[in-house]
């Protein structure tokens, strides 16, 4: 995968192979599609306040996640149906983090299942569950998680419903995702409260992730509640629409855990001055869904690993360029609020598309 040089030729390679349905799967949002603009706003409008005359001659990109090292701080996040882009599915996840060195969270709306994927690598592996079940049959995914050696289990807290998504509406698509969201086993996500995530903490003895935090109060409560992680995310502005941007959501979030425990963000991270802006803000580490899906469209497990050697370089570069040693040295002084330049879409990270590149 040497082949690719930059993030924006795996956008243009994925774009390439993808069927009509599918692409429009992946770059879709919900209703209107302004919360998946927002993502890429809110990260379009802040800028760098570098400092100089420090020496970067040996810049530390590495973090550590739940007791995790990571080469960077990037995890590959659960994506529903990411066998829709490669057949290897949420295998081919996996021996891309392997490969790489980072973790992965699998969906449970994935092929292979979860079991066949704890077994690829070794690489440490949250498994993530849309409750399809009642909460015998949910206390016994989450045993069988444990038992298959997965390092946290993650409950998304943002889909209580299925959103309404014009792109696959309008041609008559439902993805595998939605299939089983129109089914009446949903009802039982719809049925989720703070009780579940008591009721998790008491039984279970794994680490959980909570995944859709986007206020204070939450991300307060979850911690309270005992979440080992706090994830902010608005699902890739794929569920409530006219969201915020996660970005903007981040500083209260941070604020609210006070490094009580890790937070994850994703939501239009695309690029390694992304990631470095949501570390600045209070995130341990950052999720990039869609680049993952489009790496797996350009060419599977070796394409994800190369997306993420991309994405090391853009993080090691620019916080050299910033006056930064380490991850742990990023905090808002780094950023301001400035006029965005570029009109917000789900590739707007990568510019030279437009241009033919």
């Amino acid at each position: 995968m040497s082949q690719f040089r930059t993030l924006h030729e795996i956008a243009k390679t994925a774009r390439a192979n993808l069927s009509r349905n599918t692409w429009d799967y992946l770059v879709g949002g919900a209703d209107t599609e302004t919360s998946l603009k927002r993502n890429r706003l809110a990260l379009d409008s802040l800028a760098f306040k570098p400092r100089v005359l420090q020496d970067v001659s040996a810049v530390d990109v590495t973090t550590t996640l739940g007791g995790h090292r990571l080469r960077i701080p990037v995890v590959l996040p659960p994506i529903g149906s990411i066998q829709a882009f490669e057949a290897g599915g949420g295998a081919s996840v996996a021996q891309a983090a392997d490969a790489f060195g980072t973790m992965m969270i699998l969906s449970s709306v994935c092929l292979p299942d979860f079991e066949t994927v704890a077994r690829v690598g070794k690489a440490p592996k949250v498994f993530q569950l849309y409750l399809l079940g009642d909460r015998g049959w949910m206390d016994d995914h989450i045993e069988r998680a444990i038992a298959a050696g997965y390092a946290g289990f993650c409950l998304t807290v943002d889909t209580a419903v299925y959103s309404r998504r014009e792109r696959d509406i309008s041609k008559g698509y439902t993805p595998l995702s939605g299939r089983q969201a129109g089914g009446g086993d949903f009802i039982h996500q719809a049925k989720m409260t703070w009780a579940t995530v008591e009721h998790i903490k008491s039984k279970h003895r794994i680490p959980l992730w909570l995944k859709g935090i986007n206020t204070a109060d939450d991300a307060r409560r979850a911690v309270d509640c005992g979440a080992d992680v706090v994830y902010v995310s608005n699902h890739g502005g794929r569920q409530l629409d006219h969201g915020r941007g996660c970005i903007d959501a981040l500083p209260e979030v941070a604020a609210a855990v006070d490094r009580r425990v890790p937070i994850v963000v994703d939501g239009g991270f695309m690029r390694g001055t992304d990631v470095i802006k949501g570390l600045a803000r209070g995130a341990t580490a950052v999720g990039v869904g869609r680049l993952e899906a489009l790496a797996m469209a350009a060419g599977g497990a070796a394409a994800v690993q190369r997306a993420l050697e991309l994405l090391e370089i853009e993080i090691r570069t620019n916080m050299g360029l910033l006056g930064v040693r380490n991850v742990g040295e990023l905090n808002s002084s780094y950023l301001e609020a400035a006029q965005p330049f570029t009109t917000p879409h789900v590739l707007s990270a990568f510019p030279l598309l437009d241009e033919g590149y």
